[in-house]
């Protein structure tokens, strides 16, 4: 497999650190509301980057965050009037709730930054023993200078950094570039003991800790949105390596940016719609047919159109395991040995989901035609490798939905009654029967052999 390195900026053969495993770390969210529809990419990226590296034999352990302190869980907190505590886990318990909905694989380890402080100290006193931080005020900052190689993920000169920084007053850097590593203790906020008096970590140093206590260093994979790489994967880098004198994470893989009218979907820009409405309103299948209908280093557009494109998409992949639902399984043809190598292709060069999911289509479309001219067998093979590869992209054709079966005695009864009124020549009832139905999301498809129905996602 080639895969982009951001650290590299190069297309280069994946080879893990240790033969037939691979470590991913992944930047998890910062709990302080509901997620929005552009966190999606940042968790289906690397779920179907798992999910192939484990279809081609690979070990995967996937560990990924949440930040369960930080000044924006504390604005929320103070302008609610409750505990930091009770904020970070309502809406990490949201978070983990809809990003299951996404069929997102569950990491292995989900470490919370407060369960992390121990490593935290021991890391920031590494970086004051290395004469790569400094205590100030109470607060201990990371020394940028004394980094050499600061930039080298972002590609960003040090001293054109300095020109636009600046000291706010009341600071007391040595450097405008200067970051934090520990802030002191501010009235009614929560804090633990540490060397340098009761304080809580900076965002940065909670990445470089807990991703090295759960996969050493020079780790195989960090995934994150792009608009993490400057300045929180930067200073990631810079802290363990300055502390540790070893390498950090070897690949660096960062999916582009959602975007509304050609500008970054974000909270703080206000152009957003949250994740869980894009659930409710497109379904979850669609939401990874979107996404992975682009590069996943590409910045993908909001557009209706393109989402009831996905959900087309989606139905279409589904509609053709439905038809071929009740065949024996069968041996793959040659055609399909080539199809199952043209999709592997597609994934080995950079996650290429785009070219990955038009096999998928190219499957069905062969599929319908053995169908109509009586070919069982080679239809039910290719139902088959239909299935394994939409799985590697994370999606479920096959499994009837909760929702399904929990509706399903109540629609037969509704299916018996409209036959009922079709077979008196009822055709207004049974139609009004129908529209109901489908009203409630349940699609009805009228055969030879009686009427079928499924759920939509």
């Amino acid at each position: 497999m080639r895969l982009y390195n951001t650290l590299t900026r190069r297309v280069e053969e994946f080879v893990p650190r240790d033969p037939g495993r691979v470590g991913m770390y992944v930047c998890g969210p910062t709990v302080y509301d509901v997620p929005h529809f552009g966190h999606a990419r940042a968790e289906i990226v690397p779920d179907v980057l798992r999910r192939y590296l484990e279809w081609t034999g690979h070990e995967v352990f996937h560990v990924r965050n949440i930040t369960d302190i930080e000044d924006k869980i504390l604005r929320k907190a103070d302008s609610e009037g409750r505990p930091s505590a009770e904020i970070s886990e309502r809406y990490a318990r949201i978070y983990e709730q809809q990003v299951a909905r996404l069929n997102v694989l569950p990491p292995h380890v989900v470490p919370r930054a407060t369960g992390h402080i121990i490593e935290m100290i021991e890391l920031i006193r590494l970086l004051i023993e290395a004469g790569a931080a400094y205590e100030a005020g109470g607060d201990v900052l990371f020394s940028v200078r004394k980094f050499p190689r600061y930039g080298r993920l972002s590609g960003r000169d040090v001293d054109e950094l300095r020109a636009g920084a600046r000291v706010d007053p009341g600071e007391e850097k040595r450097d405008p570039l200067d970051f934090v590593l520990w802030k002191a203790a501010k009235p009614g906020e929560p804090s633990w003991a540490s060397p340098w008096g009761p304080g809580r970590p900076g965002w940065h140093i909670e990445c470089s800790a807990m991703s090295t206590k759960y996969l050493g260093a020079g780790f195989d994979i960090h995934a994150g949105g792009l608009d993490l790489q400057f300045p929180h994967h930067e200073n990631e880098i810079a802290q363990f390596e300055a502390a540790t004198g070893q390498g950090f994470a070897r690949w660096w893989v960062h999916n582009g940016m959602l975007t509304i009218d050609a500008v970054k979907m974000s909270k703080s820009l206000g152009n957003f719609i949250t994740l869980g409405e894009a659930l409710d309103r497109y379904g979850p299948e669609a939401l990874r047919q979107f996404y992975l209908s682009a590069h996943y280093r590409s910045p993908i557009d909001f557009s209706e159109a393109r989402l009831a494109e996905a959900r087309a998409g989606f139905e279409r992949l589904r509609a053709f395991v439905r038809a071929a639902a009740d065949l024996p399984d069968a041996e793959p043809t040659a055609e399909l040995v080539h199809a199952r190598d043209r999709f592997r292709t597609a994934m080995d060069d950079d996650l290429g989901t785009p070219q990955a999911q038009a096999v998928l289509f190219d499957l069905v479309t062969a599929g319908h035609a053995r169908l109509a001219v009586g070919q069982k067998d080679e239809a039910a093979a290719t139902r088959d490798l239909l299935l394994e590869l939409a799985g590697v992209l994370g999606y479920d054709l096959a499994g009837a939905s909760m929702s399904s079966a929990s509706v399903a005695p109540l629609v037969s009864e509704l299916l018996a009654l409209r036959e009922e009124a079709r077979a008196r020549r009822d055709f207004v009832t049974a139609d009004r029967i129908r529209d109901r139905v489908t009203e409630a999301g349940i699609v009805i498809e009228d055969t030879p052999d009686g009427p079928r129905w499924h759920a939509l996602s």
